[in-house]
């Protein structure tokens, strides 16, 4: 079956996708990005998602590529020729293609829009036996609440944790805490049953799953706070897991390669992934 991705108002053969050389997200990383879960044929969060690209591309002063009706319906569109059931949806818009500076084009331009999709294995309920991280220190610049394409430190710092055996990274900044993943929220339960997760500031992104999962924890009556913890705490807590829009709730059992509790999924974590598969699959929005 022909794969399909859209590209500047085509849909285009997959193979023969492309953006012009001086795309400014190709030289300079103008750009940001969105990724979008798919389960049975339905996004999953979408209007957070799309909510959070509107804010990406005003604090970089891009301008919308096209409508956001026109988004979702491109976002369906492309759905349907790949035939997509389970798996994500990832779509990127650039500043655009202008000659190479530094500086904002003085000309206006139209900013590029692409959009692609994966096809993956539907996530379960069941977490398995968890994962392994490695800490890493978080040399990204100072505005990482910005979805942009600029990922060179967390390709890095993914690259060392797969190279050591480890699934993902924690970043960790100049005090001895945990920001968050390579590409991962990271969230702690603690010894005392608090959930704890980094507050959202200029430090981390602002996850929509993190969100989800919060108001998750408030219909369940958790224990819940945002706060930093240090990676000595995270080492020392009762459990630990990742969030994102691709691991849902993913349980961490190795830090370093150091067993967390017990090295087994924890219940809390093992919970909230049974909730929030339970909430992918009814697509409806958390109250």
């Amino acid at each position: 079956m022909a794969r399909y991705a859209y590209v500047n108002g085509r849909y285009v053969d997959h193979r023969e996708a492309s953006v012009h050389i001086e795309d400014r997200g190709y030289q300079l990383a103008d750009g940001v990005y969105e990724v979008v879960g798919v389960r049975d044929g339905r996004l999953i969060d979408e209007a957070p998602h799309i909510d959070r690209l509107d804010r990406s591309l005003r604090e970089l002063r891009i301008s919308w590529p096209v409508s956001r009706a026109a988004l979702a319906f491109i976002m369906r569109e492309l759905m349907r020729r790949n035939r997509l059931r389970d798996g994500l949806i990832y779509m990127q818009v650039t500043r655009g293609v202008a000659r190479r500076d530094h500086a904002f084009p003085t000309v206006p331009v139209k900013p590029a829009l692409v959009l692609t999709t994966k096809n993956s294995k539907r996530a379960e309920a069941d977490p398995g036996p968890g994962i392994a991280v490695k800490s890493q220190p978080d040399i990204r610049w100072e505005r990482c609440d910005i979805k942009t394409v600029a990922l060179l430190p967390n390709v890095l710092a993914k690259q060392a944790a797969r190279e050591s055996g480890a699934y993902e990274a924690w970043l960790v900044d100049t005090d001895g805490c945990v920001t968050e993943g390579a590409s991962t929220n990271a969230w702690i339960v603690t010894q005392d049953g608090e959930l704890v997760t980094r507050q959202t500031d200029n430090g981390i992104l602002a996850g929509i799953t993190r969100h989800t999962l919060k108001l998750l924890c408030n219909a369940l009556q958790l224990k819940f706070v945002e706060r930093p913890f240090s990676l000595a705490e995270a080492k020392k807590a009762r459990e630990a897991f990742i969030t994102s829009a691709t691991s849902f709730v993913t349980p961490v059992v190795k830090i370093d390669g150091q067993t967390v509790a017990d090295g087994k999924v924890g219940p809390t974590a093992r919970r909230l992934r049974e909730e929030y598969v339970r909430f992918a699959a009814a697509g409806e929005a958390v109250t």
